[in-house]
Order: structure tokens, then sequence, then C-alpha cells
């Protein structure tokens, strides 16, 4: 049989496949990215073992779950895990401190005739692991912040820099009030373990300098851990500038043409539209008095028109009027004003493809240096 492992950095770093024991409520509040939930109990069956075991002890706890998951329930089981296993020789797993219940499962494999190696500590190692490692590098790093203003284009650049985080990416959110994706956003700390897994292994590739785009501390529900945020107060900007016409396409292109599409994909035709609809109208209306209501009814009534042209035709030239009109009276005066009082932080300014090859030539003049 393989050993027990408490090599974290190895697990997360070769993406070893690894099986959840935890109830699935406990695995919904987060877990870790591509493994498996097959619990031991599911939730019902962990809160009347918990109950027992305040009132009675760990010994009366003990026997009452392992008639809750007795018979056939842990035939079934046992099967799950016997299929994961075979699947994948190369995986371990645990549960939430690497203690009685992936011993518990350990041993049944075990009596099913296979040996299959568990984590210790458990989830709560490894996630305490995974916090060191955001904070280490936010200790240890450079980092660069990309600015730019909407519809720039500050995603396409960090995509295309092998040293960047994407915390939209992380966070399945675009940053801005019409920044919702259709298919949801992850919890919060699944966010954070996919987020320091990145890091992970971009630091184990020899990163040593990360780009980061210019975020408020909150992605849509997703938190910004705290330091790197307070961090990104202070490290030095790269701004991101492009011409009125193409930040429209590409605001066209993101958040009608491909949120559409997004939503037709997840909900099929007749759904998809609908919600695609909805989505974008509340997505007006959460910046309504901010825009003042003369201005709010006025793009109201493009964007209506848009969205009913689009679905009588698929064409979607008129959302340019909202768009252009959003950019040049709200979000270019608010970027222009955070521009300001940014400007002594930002030490180059240009199109994407001057920013893209300052920020390369700027990474490899720290690996060199």
């Amino acid at each position: 049989m393989r050993d027990n492992s408490s090599d974290y950095r190895a697990l997360f770093l070769n993406d070893v496949p690894m099986m959840d024991m935890r109830a699935p409520v406990e695995f919904a509040k987060g877990a870790f990215p591509g493994v498996v939930s097959l619990p031991l109990m599911d939730d019902v069956e962990r809160q009347k073992v918990g109950t027992c075991y305040k009132q009675k002890g760990q010994e009366a706890a003990i026997e009452l779950g392992h008639q809750l998951v007795g018979g056939a329930v842990k035939a079934e089981r046992v099967e799950a895990w016997a299929a994961f296993a075979k699947a994948h020789p190369e995986g371990y797993l645990y549960c939430f401190r690497g203690g009685l219940r992936s011993q518990i499962v350990q041993q049944w494999l075990q009596e099913a005739g296979i040996d299959y190696p568990r984590v210790l500590g458990g989830y709560k190692a490894m996630r305490t692991f995974l916090l060191e490692t955001t904070a280490q590098a936010v200790a240890e790093c450079d980092f660069v912040i990309l600015g730019g203003l909407t519809g720039t284009g500050k995603t396409d650049v960090l995509l295309q820099l092998s040293n960047s985080l994407d915390l939209e990416g992380h966070a399945n959110h675009r940053g801005s009030s019409f920044g919702k994706r259709a298919s949801g956003q992850p919890a919060q700390i699944d966010f954070e373990n996919s987020l320091a897994v990145d890091i992970l292994k971009q630091r184990a590739r020899g990163t040593e300098q990360f780009v980061l785009e210019d975020e408020g501390r909150i992605v849509g529900s997703c938190t910004l851990p705290l330091a790197m945020y307070e961090g990104m107060q202070q490290y030095p900007m790269v701004w991101l500038t492009d011409t009125l016409d193409n930040r429209v396409e590409r605001i066209l292109r993101d958040y009608v043409v491909n949120l559409c599409a997004e939503f037709t994909r997840l909900h099929g035709e007749e759904q998809g539209y609908p919600l695609f609809t909805e989505r974008l109208l509340h997505s007006l209306s959460k910046i309504q008095k901010r825009l003042g209501g003369e201005r709010y009814q006025r793009y109201l009534a493009i964007m209506q028109a848009g969205l009913e042209e689009q679905q009588r035709s698929g064409a979607v030239d008129l959302h340019r009027g909202w768009i252009e009109g959003l950019l040049r009276e709200y979000y270019d005066p608010m970027y222009a004003y955070q521009r300001e009082s940014k400007g002594a932080r930002v030490e180059f300014s240009g199109d994407q493809e001057a920013v893209i090859a300052y920020l390369k030539a700027r990474k490899a003049k720290r690996q060199s240096g």
C-alpha cells in the first residue's frame, strides 16, 4: 500500500485525484479544485451522529454511525469509493481532520480488497497550507496592477501573460455591475483555494512577479484576501488604453453576445433568452441611483429596443447605443477620477500590444536581475 501523505504541495502541484469524505454540507461550503465528494455520511446522518456525540460521547456516536451506514447503504458507498480508487489508483481520500471518517473508509476499502491512502491532517491541514501559500506570495513576491478604462480588454491582456493571476476568472465574474455570469460564482473558500493553487503552480515554475487586474475588495460575491487587497493599494500600475469604438465592441462581445450564448447553452433556447434579458435589465437597474432618473430611463429604453431587435433578428447593433452612453457618461468619468488618484503609481501606459510587451520585459528583467 502507498503511504498516507502530508505532502500537500505535491498533491496540489500534480492535481492528484482526491475523494472527500466530508458531508455534502461541508463540501458545499468549500473544497479543492477537481476533488470529488463521496461522503461517508449524508447531512442527516452526520447531524444525528453529531448530536449523539454531544449527548452520549464518542463510543455511542460511532455505534450509531455504523447503524446508520450499514447494510445496503454501506455496500453502495463502498462500491462508489472502490470505483474511484480503481479509476484513480494514484489518488487519496480525506475527511475534515484526517481522522475517524477517513480511517473508517480506508478500513472498509481494505476489507473490500483495496488499499488506498489518506491525506494526513485532512481538509483542515490542506486548507491551512493553501492560505499560507497566498500569504507567503504576498509577502515575498513582486506585484504589478493592470488598470484601464472599462472595455480596454484587461482580461485579454492577462490571458496572454504567463505570470498573471486572473482574479475575475477565479471568481467567475467580470467585476462590474454587469459582470455576473450565467453559471454563477464559486463559494468564497473555493475561490480562495483555486487562487492559491494557481499561485503555488506559478511559483513552482519560477514566477516571482505577478500581474493583477485593478479590482475592488469584492469581485461579485467573492472577497479578495485582505493582505493582497491592501497591497493592491500600493503596488505599481500599468495603464491600458484603447479607442472608444474598440471598447464598445469588446463590451458588446462580452456582455451581450457571449453572455446570451452562456444563458442559451445552460438553459436552452426557450428559457435562455428571457433569463439573459432579465439579467441585463437587472444589471442596469443596479446602477439606477448613480445614473439618476433621466439617464436611467434613456438607457433602459435603448437597451429594451436592443433586446427586442436581438430576439427578433439576432442583430445586436442597437446595443451599442446604451454601451457607448454608459462609457461616456458613467464609467469613464468614474475611472478618470481613479486614474488621477492613482497617477503617481502608473509606470507605463499604452495599448494592448505595448502593455503586453512592457509586462513581459518587466518579468524578464526581474528574473535576470
